[in-house]
Formats: structure tokens, sequence, C-alpha cells
């Protein structure tokens, strides 16, 4: 195998690069014992930017194009120990290829919530989810910093690191904002936007940028979500006493169509609350209602040939019509009862006179 390697090294001069793994960051060309010949040539897509590295030191970066390496279109190269004499003679050489396409499938998520202080309800714990995108930018940088050597440096390998810096900002981000609590969602795209642009700039040196930082939720601790629901219904049902006696008649409404005990000791249950809450209601003062009769004053209503006369006082009715017969009522009686049968009216009637006798 080895001897078929260096036969096709020979014949190989097509230096290129067809990613299919869509998680490759870099990769490099293999050829038998890093030759590469006179004449080769190197194909770089849309995407890609190659790197070549001889004697261990970054020769030059080619951005996407085809090159045919000869020493008068590589002048960097010909400065380089080695590649003055042209490529007539083999030489020792690595090409690494770097995707500078987007990755845009990393996630990211708050391990621990972040304490922040909002104005209405005071120190709030939050947490946050979402995902970003990450592109090579400076293909030399990458390989210096954190590719290596490594013949294919993955996606995966650079995950922690950048999760681990997204954490760090995070926290400043969404205390440093300003924005309460409440209009946290409308202002969730700003947020993501301006952490995009403080991840690039962190990560210019290692030759990296965030193009896009998204924050899909923002959440907060179960009991203060349930407070804000229990305000929220509050909101909705406006005066919380109309709301009850609404709800105390309809519970009666309910029960009195109902058999089940059930049932029917809601109802009562509502009703007992319902009277609560109208004993509750304002009512007239006693002054306006007027003060009761004065004792031994009492006031007197008669029946005089089916005609209700009065009030009078007791010594007035024996001039207006007043007989043993006629019927009389007085606050506090339950009927009207014949005068002969009021105790009261006894001295009164002594004084009028019989009935006279028919012609």
């Amino acid at each position: 195998m080895a001897l078929f390697d260096k036969i096709r090294g020979e014949f190989i001069d097509i230096v290129e690069w067809l990613d299919d793994s869509r998680d490759t960051l870099v990769w490099r060309f293999p050829r038998h014992d890093n030759e590469i010949k006179m004449g080769a040539r190197l194909v770089v897509r849309e995407s890609q930017t190659a790197v070549f590295v001889n004697e261990g030191r970054i020769a030059d970066a080619f951005p996407p194009g085809t090159y045919t390496l000869e020493t008068r279109n590589l002048p960097v190269l010909s400065t380089l120990k080695g590649w003055k004499h042209g490529f007539h003679s083999p030489f020792k050489a690595e090409v690494y290829f770097v995707s500078t396409r987007q990755f845009a499938d990393f996630k990211w998520g708050t391990q621990n919530p972040v304490i922040v202080r909002d104005p209405e309800f005071g120190p709030v714990r939050l947490r946050a989810f979402g995902s970003y995108a990450a592109r090579v930018t400076d293909a030399p940088a990458l390989l210096r910093e954190l590719a290596g050597t490594d013949p294919r440096f993955r996606t995966e390998e650079v995950e922690g690191y950048l999760r681990q810096l997204v954490m760090g900002r995070l926290p400043h981000a969404l205390a440093g904002a300003g924005v309460p609590l409440l209009d946290l969602a409308a202002g969730q795209h700003e947020m993501g936007r301006r952490l995009a642009v403080t991840l690039t700039a962190d990560l210019a040196s290692v030759g990296l940028a965030i193009p896009t930082f998204t924050i899909e939720n923002v959440s907060l601790p179960e009991e203060v979500e349930r407070a804000l629901d229990k305000r929220s219904q509050m909101g909705i049902v406006g005066d919380l006493g109309d709301y009850a006696r609404f709800q105390a008649a309809n519970a009666l409404e309910h029960a009195g169509g109902a058999a089940e005990g059930m049932g029917l000791g809601m109802g009562i249950a509502a009703g007992r609350q319902m009277a609560e809450s109208l004993a509750q209601s304002p009512r007239p003062s006693p002054a306006s209602e007027g003060p009761p009769p004065l004792p031994g004053n009492e006031r007197w209503f008669i029946g005089v040939n089916g005609e209700q006369r009065g009030p009078f006082g007791a010594a007035e009715l024996p001039g207006n019509g007043l007989t043993p017969e006629s019927l009389v009522w007085k606050t506090g009686m339950s009927q009207w009862l014949p005068a002969r049968d009021v105790p009261e009216l006894a001295t009164h009637l002594r004084d009028t006179p019989p009935p006279l006798p028919p012609a």
C-alpha cells in the first residue's frame, strides 16, 4: 500500500476538498509524504479557504478560485525556504481546507438561573435558552489558536468553548438590558443582536464570528409565573365585589334546580356569601328614617262607612266618628279591630252617644 500511495502521489495533480460531513471546520488534504508537484492545480470552492503550511509555518491562505501551483504565481510562498527554487523538485507542504460557511446548529441554555433586578417585581431569577450560528473569518488564526495539526477539526471540538463564552456574557446582557420583565419578550431580538456583536469581538483573536444569536425563550420560576397568572386574572375580573356577587347568584341559580347534596351545599354557601356581601353594602342612617312616636302619643286610623281616616290622636277619635263598632288600627297591631275590643279606647267610648233610634 505504501508503494501504491507513493505512485498515486506522483500523478495526482488536483488539490481540492468536497465536504459531505456538515460539521467539519478544518480538513487536511492527504498526500504521500506531503509532496506537492510542479503545476498542480489548487481548487478552492465558495465557502472555503485553503491554507498552506510549510515546515510548520503558515505560508499563505487562498480565497475561492483555481490556482496553478507555480513559483511565479505564488510570490508569498517563494519567500519561504525551499519554495524559492520552484516546484521542479518535490517539497514538503501541508494544505488545510477551512470551511467558512455558517454553522447554525449551536444551542445554548442557562444551567443556573440568572438573578436580575426588575423595577416592578424586584429581584427575579431568570432562565433562558436559544441558538446561535458561528463561522470562520480568519482561517490562519483558527489553525494557530484552536485547530492546530488536527487532520479533521469538527464543530463538537469548539462547541464547549463557545458555550462557556456565551454563558459568561449572557448574565451581564440580561442584567444590564434595563428592560422591564413584562417587556422582555419584545426586547429579545435586540438583545440577541447586541450579544452577537459582543461575542464576535471576543472571538476575533481565534478567527471566529457569531453572525446571529437568538434568544428563543426567557422563563421565570414556577411560583412567579403562577403569581403573574393570578395578577392577569384579577385584571380581567375587575371589581372583586361585583364578581363575587355575580358568582354567588350563578351558584344559587344552579343549586335551585339540582337535587345533589353537593350542588345544594355549594348553593347555600354561595347564598351565604352573597348575603354577607349585601350586608356589607351601605345602608341609610337611622336618622333618615325618623324617630319612633313618643309614648302616649299613638296615632290611630279609623274606618268610617268604608273610608279610612287618620291618623288621629286618641282624643280626636270621638270627634271623627268613633263608635264601639268602628274599626281602628295603629302601629303595632296585626289587624283592624272594633273599638270596643281595644282597652285603650274604653275611656273615649263612654263619651260617645249611642246611635239614634230609627225614625
